[in-house]
């Protein structure tokens, strides 16, 4: 199984779009992997994670046939993760020979922010019926997509929606894909996440070496989770440990990361990273 990291920052970019701040303007100086654009990821070339604004940009950067992608996995309807005006460009008037139906998964306010995107009167002319369709998740509903068992885990993120992070196998490997999300998720998720042994554990890192109530995490939150679930036998020395999901806020600069990912068994993820696990 393979993750490409597409884009590695928080809902305000790095560096953020009005800042002015000592790490943004590192950022700025020092370019390459201090630069990041928001969240998104995908695996196996086939399962796409979340939809920021800065889709686009991903597929240029990283010559995505974005139109040959069935499947798309929601974490949550906050703009940095899900932009969905952009749907109605696969429709076949503005993406020809795309493949088959874009299948949209996601909660119940992300289906909501989708119909309010892709059928404004201005698209109606160009009804995605044949070319994107919702799917709405419920917590641990388990489904198939191409091969990939996916369970969706309600996250320790936005109390006015079911948040998810999202469990991914194939072929004997297995994925957990933690953002957004803090620690202080329901014992039915931690139970359903003990089930499983993890080729590659992705985390929020968010708030750097800081921590919060909940809603996020930090770099010792990360720790945490990590030792939580080698106890339970979820991970091993071969596991994958990857911190993700970088804010301004986190008052760390990507050289930083980098040494605290060496210095505790992880990795510090970047823009076009891609991980084989």
């Amino acid at each position: 199984m393979e993750i490409q990291y597409l884009g590695t920052a928080a809902a305000e970019g790095l560096p953020a779009l009005f800042c002015d701040c000592e790490i943004c303007k590192k950022a700025r100086k020092a370019g390459g992997k201090e630069v990041r654009t928001r969240t998104q990821s995908i695996v196996d070339g086939k399962i796409l994670i979340d939809f920021p604004p800065d889709t686009y940009t991903h597929a240029l950067q990283y010559s995505l046939q974005l139109g040959q992608i069935e499947h798309l996995l929601v974490t949550h309807s906050h703009m940095d993760h899900f932009f969905p005006v952009e749907l109605i460009h696969r429709h076949e008037h503005f993406g020809h020979n795309a493949k088959g139906i874009l299948h949209v998964y996601g909660n119940e306010a992300v289906e909501k922010a989708f119909y309010d995107a892709v059928l404004i009167d201005r698209f109606k002319v160009h009804p995605l019926d044949e070319a994107v369709k919702f799917i709405r998740l419920k917590p641990f509903g388990d489904f198939m997509a191409d091969g990939y068992h996916i369970i969706p885990i309600p996250a320790d993120h936005d109390k006015r929606e079911t948040c998810f992070i999202y469990i991914i196998e194939k072929d004997e490997k297995c994925l957990l894909y933690g953002h957004d999300t803090g620690m202080k998720m329901s014992d039915k998720a931690w139970d359903c996440i003990f089930q499983y042994q993890y080729n590659l554990i992705s985390l929020d890192a968010t708030m750097g070496k800081k921590q919060i109530d909940g809603y996020h995490m930090g770099l010792p939150d990360d720790i945490a989770f990590a030792k939580i679930l080698e106890e339970r036998g979820c991970i091993n020395k071969d596991t994958v440990k990857v911190i993700n999901h970088f804010s301004h806020n986190g008052e760390m600069t990507h050289k930083q990361l980098e040494a605290f990912a060496e210095e505790n068994g992880m990795v510090a993820s970047y823009d076009g990273m891609k991980v084989v696990f």
